[in-house]
This record gives C-alpha cells, sequence and structure tokens, in this order.
C-alpha cells in the first residue's frame, strides 16, 4: 500500500532570510562553470558556448543568513510503501532529504544533521544533503532555497503521487517531478516534465544531484572506462576511471572511484557514450548503498568530491557540523542532460521534455563492490538492470507521461506565485498561455512579491515603497517594462532601469535611475547609478553614488557590496573610503564577517599590515556567505605575511618584486590557520 502524507522535520536552522532587495544586475558574479576546454569533443565545446547568462535577474539574492541556528520545522511530504520511505522538503525547492530502506532501517541517501546555508548556488544560499532538482541554467538552480508547489494526483489504481512543480522565471519555463512508488517496489521513481511555453528555444539544463554518506571505503560505480575529470585547476581531461580500464593498459592509473581517498577536490563526469539505460551507484565497505537509473535521455552522470585536504574537510564541516571521520561526510553523485555540467541544450519552442529516473537500495557484497573496476561495475549493472529492467522503466514512463497532465486531485502546499502572474502576462500578450491543467497557477497563489506588480496591471500604477525600504522583487516581462514607464513615483523608473540593465542598455538604465532620484532621492537608484559608474570605469562616480546610498539607506547587504567596491579600487584613497564609510557602521555590522575582511582588506591596503593581522588571526572571524571556490581569506592572509615581513626587513611596501618574493616565502613557511583554510586547488594546502 502506498501512503502520501504532511509532516514536518525539525532540524537545527540558519534561516535563509528575507531576499536582498538590491538586484544583481552586475553581471560579475561567478554564475556557473568555466573551464579549458580544449581536450572536449566538439559537441561538448559547442553546447559550453550556448545560454550562458550574465546575471541571474530577475531573480534576487539570498544572502541575508549567518551561521546561527535554532531548531525550526520544516514542512515536508511523505511518500512511502512496504518497503520505501521518500521525504521531501516543500520550502526548499522540493529536495528529496531522505529514502529509507524499511526493511533495514537504512538510510539511503547523504540526510544532513543540521539546515546550514551556504554560498554555493546562483542566488548564494544553497545547504547539503538529499537529492536537489537542478534546472534552467548551469549551477544549483535559483529554486533550490524557495518553496514548490505541491499536489496529490491519483492514478488510475487509485496510487497517490506526489507532484511538485513550479514556474522557472529564467528560461520562463514550467518543469514538474512527479514521484511515483508504486505499492510492493523496492525502487522509487521520478517522473521529469519540462515544458516551453514560448514562441522561442530556450537554452535547458538539468542536473539531479544527490548526496550519498561517504567514508574511506565508499566506492562509486557507473558503466564507464573513462571520465571527464575538472578539477580546481579548471582543465577538463580525458582520463581513464581506474587501473586495467585504460588502452593500454596503466596499472599506475589512480581508481577515482573512491572519492575519500583523495585529497583534492572534483569533479568526474563518467563518459557514457552509447549506454541504453544509464546509471550510476554508490556503496560502502560492505557493497551497500544506493543506484539511480533512467531513460536514455538523462545521459550524463557524475561524481563530486570534497576531497580530504583541509580545504576539504573544513567545507564538509561548514556545511554540515564536525566530521567524527576525517573522510566522512557525503560525496555526490548526479545525473544530467548533458555529458558536463559547462553545456546546454537547445530547447525547441512549445516543447515538452520528459524522463524517468528510478531510484533504489543495491547489495553487491563487498568482495564483489570492491573489486577490480571492470567486474565492479558489470556487477552492478546486473542488479541495477535487474532492479529496473529496461521494460519496466519504460512501462513506468509511460503510465507516468500519461498521468503527467492530470489535475490534481488535492493541494498540498503552495510555491509561488510567478506562475499566476505570468499566467495574466501570457494572456494579455497574447503569447501562448500558461494554462496547463497538471501544473494550475491560480490567482490564490499570488503574494506579497507579486501584489505591486498586480496593481500596476489593475491602476497603472506602481506603489513606491514606504521610506527606507524598497521594491522587494523584479519584472522584465515587456507588458510591465512598458506599465513602468507611464507609471508616476520613484520606485517605476528604478525598476525599469533594472529591466534594461538586465538586457545590457546600461545607458538607458542609467537614465531611468537618473530620473528616479530627480522624483525622490532614494538608496535602491544610487546603488544602480554605481554599478553603471563601475562599468564605465568612472571610479569617483562608483564611490560618490555609493557613499550617497549608504548615507539615505544603511544596511548591512549595501555595506558589504559598497565597501568590497572601495576596497576594489585598489588604491590607498579607495582603502580610506572604505575606512571611513565602516566608521559610521554600526558596530553589531562591522562585527559581521565579511565586513571584518573587507576591513582588513583596507587596512591593508592603507598600509596598516598588523590591523589586518589582529583581524585574520582571529580564530572566530567567519564569513558566513563564504564562496565556494573563493580565494579571498588565503589570499589575504599570505598578502598580510608579506607586508608584515616587509615591515619587518625595511622592504618598501611598494616594491612588488620585492613583496611578490615575500608572498612566495610566506606561502612556504607561514601555515595558513585552520578557520582560514577553504582551498580547493591541488597543491594549495602546504604551507
Amino acid at each position: 500500500m502506498t501512503r502520501l502524507t504532511l509532516d514536518h522535520r525539525t532540524m537545527p536552522t540558519a534561516d535563509v532570510g528575507a531576499p536582498n532587495p538590491f538586484p544583481p544586475i552586475q553581471g560579475d558574479a561567478s554564475l556557473d562553470k568555466s573551464a579549458d576546454l580544449t581536450a572536449a569533443t566538439e559537441t561538448i565545446r559547442t553546447r559550453a558556448r550556448y545560454g550562458r547568462v550574465a546575471t541571474i535577474s530577475p531573480y534576487l539574492m539570498q544572502d541575508g543568513y549567518s551561521r546561527e541556528r535554532a531548531p525550526q520545522r520544516h514542512p515536508v511530504a511523505v511518500l512511502e510503501n512496504e518497503h520505501l520511505r521518500a521525504t521531501f522538503l516543500l520550502n526548499q525547492g522540493g529536495r528529496m532529504w531522505s529514502l529509507r530502506q524499511l526493511s533495514t532501517g537504512r538510510e539511503l541517501l547523504y540526510t544532513n544533521p543540521i539546515f546550514q546555508p551556504a554560498n554555493l548556488a546562483l542566488r548564494n544560499a544553497w545547504f547539503a544533503g538529499g537529492v536537489e532538482w537542478n534546472t534552467g541554467t548551469i549551477g544549483h538552480t535559483p529554486l533550490t532555497c524557495a518553496p514548490m508547489h505541491a499536489a496529490r494526483v491519483l492514478g488510475d489504481d487509485g496510487v497517490p503521487v506526489l507532484r511538485l512543480y513550479e514556474f522557472e522565471r529564467l528560461r520562463r519555463v514550467v518543469y514538474q517531478l512527479d514521484v511515483h512508488l508504486p505499492p510492493g517496489s523496492e525502487a522509487l521513481f521520478v517522473h521529469v516534465r519540462i515544458s516551453n511555453p514560448n514562441e522561442y528555444d530556450v537554452p535547458m539544463y538539468w542536473w539531479s544531484n544527490i548526496a550519498v554518506p561517504q567514508d574511506v571505503s565508499t566506492r562509486v560505480l557507473a558503466p564507464a572506462t573513462h571520465a571527464w575529470n575538472y578539477s580546481y585547476d579548471s582543465i577538463l581531461r580525458h582520463e581513464p576511471v581506474a587501473p586495467g580500464d585504460a588502452s593500454p593498459v596503466d596499472d599506475e592509473v589512480p581508481d577515482i572511484s573512491y572519492p575519500a581517498r583523495f585529497s583534492d577536490a572534483a569533479d568526474f563526469f563518467f563518459d557514457l557514450d552509447g549506454v541504453r539505460q544509464p546509471w550510476i551507484a554508490a556503496v560502502d565497505g560492505r557493497g551497500a548503498g544506493l543506484f539511480q537509473t533512467s531513460m536514455a535521455n538523462l545521459i550524463g552522470r557524475k561524481l563530486f568530491r570534497w576531497g580530504t585536504s583541509p580545504g576539504g574537510r573544513r567545507w564538509q564541516e561548514w556545511l554540515s557540523g564536525p566530521l567524527a571521520d576525517p573522510a566522512g561526510g557525503y560525496a555526490e553523485i548526479q545525473a544530467g542532460l548533458a555529458a558536463t555540467q559547462f553545456e546546454h541544450l537547445p530547447m525547441p519552442a512549445g516543447a515538452v521534455w520528459s524522463w524517468t529516473e528510478g531510484y533504489g537500495p543495491i547489495a553487491l557484497g563487498a568482495d564483489t563492490a570492491h573489486g577490480a573496476w571492470h567486474s565492479a561495475r558489470a556487477a552492478a549493472e546486473n542488479f541495477v538492470i535487474s532492479a529496473v529492467p529496461p521494460t519496466r522503466l519504460a512501462e513506468i514512463d509511460a503510465a507516468a507521461a500519461a498521468l503527467a497532465t492530470r489535475e490534481p486531485d488535492a493541494w498540498l502546499h503552495t510555491g509561488s506565485g510567478w506562475g499566476a502572474l505570468e499566467r495574466r502576462l501570457r494572456a494579455l500578450s497574447g503569447e501562448r498561455p500558461l494554462d496547463l491543467p497538471g501544473t494550475p497557477f491560480p490567482d490564490g497563489t499570488l503574494g506579497d512579491e507579486q501584489q505591486p506588480w498586480v496593481e500596476l496591471l489593475e491602476t497603472g500604477r506602481y506603489p513606491d515603497p514606504a521610506d527606507g525600504e524598497f521594491p522587494n522583487s523584479v519584472h522584465l516581462h515587456p507588458v510591465l517594462v512598458g506599465a513602468l514607464t507611464r507609471s508616476p513615483g520613484w520606485a517605476a523608473p528604478a525598476l525599469a532601469g533594472v529591466a534594461k540593465a538586465s538586457s545590457g542598455d546600461w545607458v538607458g538604465a542609467a537614465a531611468d535611475w537618473e530620473e528616479s532620484v530627480t522624483r525622490h532621492d532614494n538608496a535602491y537608484a544610487h546603488r544602480n547609478l554605481a554599478l553603471a559608474a563601475r562599468r564605465d570605469g568612472d571610479t569617483q562616480a562608483m564611490s560618490d553614488e555609493y557613499l550617497r546610498a549608504l548615507a539615505l539607506s544603511p544596511s548591512p547587504g549595501l555595506a558589504v557590496e559598497a565597501l568590497g567596491a572601495l576596497v576594489g579600487i585598489g588604491t590607498k584613497h579607495g582603502a580610506a573610503l572604505a575606512m571611513a564609510a565602516l566608521d559610521k557602521l554600526p558596530l553589531e555590522w562591522r562585527l559581521g564577517g565579511r565586513l571584518r575582511v573587507l576591513e582588513a582588506r583596507a587596512a591593508l591596503a592603507a598600509g596598516l599590515a598588523e590591523h589586518c593581522a589582529a583581524i585574520v588571526t582571529d580564530p572566530t572571524l567567519e564569513v558566513a556567505d563564504l564562496r565556494e571556490g573563493e580565494e579571498s581569506l588565503d589570499d589575504l592572509w599570505f598578502a598580510c605575511q608579506a607586508a608584515r615581513l616587509a615591515a619587518a626587513r625595511g622592504i618598501d611596501a611598494r616594491d612588488e618584486h620585492a613583496l611578490s618574493a615575500l608572498r612566495a616565502e610566506a606561502e612556504r613557511t607561514i601555515a595558513l590557520p585552520p578557520h582560514l583554510d577553504f582551498r580547493m586547488k591541488p597543491g594549495s594546502s602546504g604551507g
């Protein structure tokens, strides 16, 4: 018997916080992977050049979290039968948080004991654990920390199906996951459906990211002899997976299938060319674990490892709390639409893409699972194909596809109101409708973020926020942008400028922002004018605009952005402006990790090496939103140590050649403190 219920999951939680109201239109953030693809196939290189985005507008950033956690209840949907129980986080992108085998009590996924956001996603906030559904563009989905619509659909046999769906604003597509767990089934099936209602092609991306428990014996198996290796030297290489499978045979080839046996972080995209039913599995020392398989159109399979270097372990603990086992934590096995995560695929106008994924337990036995690569993967393939035969997968897929457009019979959870607003906008603009029966977006889902836009449509006026407040969302639809140009008030031209900048018209955007401050002096437009000035290389105007914005409406987020820009000028004058601005901020804000790092950078640029050292040597220094791969902490540490060496030896700090030599000396002889060590590049953990 299959049951679908609603419940709550309580865990120590650092709240994501409200979105940052200042739109991410600057286009200088690291939004996705980049690499030297010289060794890649022409198909990979062509797809890697297609579909890249400069910004994630109209989404706003989620960077208001801290590292202070308290117990919090998270709404979940639970789907279970006699063999499996699957739990989904409804406010966090529909992530499958747990998949438990009931007969053994074994958890098949890595289920994080804490909910701690960190800066790994397109909108910043991301958390580790479970199965994440990534779509739209390269990177962790903009909806990973956002609610999903959830509904119940009944099959012809009366068995409940969990439907999760949402409108994705960047590509303007609808995606849904129908989760099937037939009575008696020892595998869970997820039917994914993406609908492009637009009259134009859109670049598309999908990867299902599966966190699995890791220890020193964990092995990842896939039907491949070679993989595309992407490490943090940013070079893509085609390499053998394990000894004995290379041609010619090379017994010196490292066996990359054991993620906890390497110190460096890396991605491995298995080369599954010609595989008819792709699969991947992760097993423990006894040969037991989780498998994932799918239809052939979900061809990509990947292993991600953090590595066991101090930096890799630091990241694991940053995301999940202290590790009892230095080789513990989690690894990720992943499945995607393309061979690598550098690629987008063109999705035709009006197209619907779908596939079915299967998840279940695997048990091979220790000797089999940890034998030679070719025999271990053959045994795993036999197990997966026996558990989910191609004919069975095809039957499940066909039945799921037939059910995918059926109207839900019960509403379980409300996602965003953007789909409902999009439905109205399409009706007004004459575009293809969004009225899909299986994924309804009723007006009742419209919320606070959509309300000003609804008012603009109905009255012709976008309401100005109260003094000291800002627009709480951005929209780029031509109908709304046109209405903004006719609306009174200061917020309307400010938002029209955001839309123009998002489309590349920075001259028109700046004119709109100037009009906005003419109507009412406001930090929102001044901040955006600072971005325009920075694009033009006018650091003086940029500084003036940022300082004006801070004077009008100071906030921690704006302070971090403004001071980062001032310090980034790279001059003593810029550093002095930053230090002066810091002095005007509340002490509580200045104690935040990101502002402390900016203070240290400003002090170093101003020639105050000991001031910098006092900050970076403090073991309590934490930057809550440190970006994955960011080198600011170790770079600041060694730059500070080089400056201190220069001062001690009477060397002019303006002598770049001498300072470079001292930097190299510091990296060789002065250890990076553990609280600053997030390094992920090969060979970067010495010193």
